[in-house]
């Protein structure tokens, strides 16, 4: 089957546009979990180059802040994994929509199936983040000197 119109084609670039957004807020997000990720190793390298040189009696705590370090840096990397699932199955749903207009075949059930899947993988990622921020609010010590009232 012949592709269709000039019309039809705009039709099905308009339809992308929605989806490319989506692939822009994915990459927004990649990049802050990015950032995330290399502060934490950032820190977990300073904790452990502090921990070979301390005396035994400070290290639990250290240890123990470097666990915590250790389990941020995993819901990071699971937050990033999903993120790049998710931005795949965008790339895969315009590709598919494209197929469809190029070969006149009706793939609206996959395209609507993609997306579902992409904000899916998106949403476990946003809250995989969210996570990772509670985790670094719990690690900080809010201690103020005991002359001084909040």
């Amino acid at each position: 089957m012949a592709p269709g119109t000039l019309q039809d084609i705009t039709h099905t670039i308009q339809l992308s546009v929605a989806p490319v957004f989506l692939l822009t807020a994915i990459g927004a997000t990649l990049a802050v979990l990015s950032t995330r990720l290399g502060r934490v190793i950032d820190r977990a390298r300073t904790l452990e180059a502090d921990l070979a040189s301390s005396l035994p009696e400070h290290r639990p705590p250290k240890l123990l802040e470097l666990n915590q370090l250790i389990r941020r840096a995993k819901l990071v990397m699971y937050a990033m994994t999903s993120g790049v699932v998710a931005a795949l199955l965008v790339c895969t749903l315009i590709g598919t929509a494209f197929i469809a207009y190029l070969f006149g075949v009706n793939l609206a059930t996959t395209v609507a199936v993609l997306f579902v899947l992409a904000v899916t993988a998106f949403m476990a990622a946003l809250i995989m983040l969210l996570r990772e921020v509670f985790l670094a609010i719990a690690m900080l010590k809010f201690s103020l000197p005991p002359d001084v009232k909040a």
